[in-house]
């Protein structure tokens, strides 16, 4: 008979008493067997009261677990129902495999009752509406279940990883600390299992950690070793590092011209943003140590302030228009702009006026972004990595939710060259506007084939004037 290991997964199978526990972080952790004996340890317990599903968004991920439950289950009695894939037991407990690619396909069970709930691989879902709405389905009526519970799985990779990070994650890192949601009034806690934790299957595949360190990228490799959910798998913007673009707050030189760029949303998330670019000019910097203090080149970008409207993961305030542009105004207050922008479907007329009108109306003169999206996200990266290692897009460390959701940002799944668009990339699409308004490339990539001194002409000599001699233009 299946017993759990000791160590993570035999402290999160006895966790019963936690209503939302999130297990995994790391492959190889013996994630698939904690679903499966999770389960099972309360078939005994209440019998035919005892009703569960493990749900993938499809029936082919499903396939391991599946062939895994095959393992376990026919020894305690259970039998398999293939076209309905469906374990049911002797004492009348049975354990559902289904899909729900789509937060939309819970309503397929809608009206369902169940005690035990288990989305495995949640960050591979865009959001976790999906998991939310199970949670209507977590009941029983005919008798008392005091263990009702839902249960997740999964690594620090996939569109919803930021979701998941911010609900069972960020406020105990370290799990085995439960948070009682003061909303809903369900504990929910964060177990992290790692590959050294599965002696089993360490026993029967001791090559496996030397395959994972092999996979890729050291960022890769630390995510699937040590389940770091600060090292996101396939991140757009893998090169963005806190210690080189993130900057301690200091006055901004009244010579930098400055720019607002502003992402709106409603039901999503709206993001204001405040950038100024360096003319050459270096601000003071003397409340930093030396060793510490940023180079701010000609035309490097840099944003002190940002007001991101939210509600919760990936949820808009829903707050009038009116209401936004007063308080972008009072935030602007003494300040001059050389441009504003804004999204540019926002200048639509849909049937009355378009929303930016009420922002003209406020004084603040956006206007219609350039929207290329791929341009724009090779514009924000090639500033990124800067020219001759010093960045060309730096963020006040004030800047929290630009500074929490660009590194989570997935590659789009048809299109690496994009974003994708279900993460929640709101702070991101307010940077690359302003990013867009002010276009660099670095002068390497304009540069002819060197000259001999005989060669340089007065024009020559001029672009380098132009430049400031630092290797960086405008165009």
């Amino acid at each position: 008979m299946w017993a759990p290991q000791k160590g993570p997964q035999l402290e999160a199978i006895l966790s019963t008493w936690c209503d939302e526990l999130f297990f995994g972080g790391a492959k190889f952790g013996g994630k698939s067997d904690f679903l499966l004996g999770d389960f099972l340890q309360d078939v005994p317990t209440y019998g035919r009261h005892w009703q569960g599903i493990i749900v993938r968004q499809t029936m082919p991920e499903l396939e391991d677990i599946i062939k895994r439950s095959h393992v376990l289950y026919p020894d305690t009695g259970a039998m398999w129902a293939e076209q309905k894939k469906t374990w049911t037991w002797p004492c009348g407990a049975s354990l559902k495999m289904r899909q729900m690619e789509r937060a939309e396909d819970f309503y397929k069970y809608n009206g369902h009752s169940y005690c035990w709930i288990a989305l495995d691989e949640l960050p591979q879902w865009p959001s976790l509406d999906g998991y939310k709405l199970m949670k209507g389905c977590l009941r029983w009526a005919e008798q008392h279940v005091p263990t009702k519970r839902m249960r997740a799985t999964g690594n620090p990779m996939g569109p919803g990883v930021a979701e998941v990070k911010d609900y069972f994650i960020d406020y105990a890192p370290d799990g085995y600390t439960s948070f009682l949601d003061p909303e809903t009034n369900m504990r929910r806690m964060f177990i992290p299992s790692l590959p050294k934790d599965n002696l089993i299957g360490l026993d029967n595949d001791p090559g496996y950690i030397g395959r994972l360190k092999g996979m890729g990228s050291p960022k890769l490799v630390k995510a699937l070793l040590e389940g770091k959910w600060d090292q996101i798998i396939g991140a757009f913007f893998e090169i963005f590092d806190t210690d080189l673009h993130v900057v301690q707050p200091f006055a901004v030189p009244t010579s930098w011209p400055r720019i607002r760029s502003f992402d709106w949303g409603s039901a999503a998330p709206f993001s204001v943003q405040w950038w100024a670019v360096s003319n050459g000019e270096q601000p003071d910097l003397s409340h930093v140590p030396l060793e510490k203090r940023p180079y701010f080149p000609r035309e490097c970008m840099v944003m002190y302030r940002e007001w991101y409207g939210k509600s919760g993961p990936n949820k808009g305030l829903r707050m009038d228009n009116k209401d936004i542009a007063a308080e972008i105004v009072r935030l602007s207050a003494g300040e001059t702009y050389a441009d504003n922008v804004a999204s540019p479907d926002r200048f639509k007329s849909e049937g009355g006026p378009p929303i930016m009108e009420t922002f003209w109306e406020a004084g603040i003169p956006f206007r219609r972004a350039d929207d290329k999206r791929v341009a724009g996200w090779q514009q924000m990266l090639t500033r990124l990595n800067g020219y001759e290692r010093i960045p060309m897009l730096r963020v006040f460390s004030t800047c929290s939710d630009f500074r929490r959701t660009l590194p989570l940002l997935q590659h789009d799944k048809l299109n690496p060259e994009d974003v994708d668009g279900d993460g929640e990339d709101h702070s991101a699409e307010a940077a690359r506007y302003c990013l867009m308004a002010r276009p660099w490339i670095p002068l390497d990539s304009l540069k002819p084939a060197s000259k001999t001194i005989h060669e340089i002409s007065l024009n020559d000599l001029w672009a380098l004037r132009e430049t400031g001699g630092g290797g960086y233009q405008r165009i």
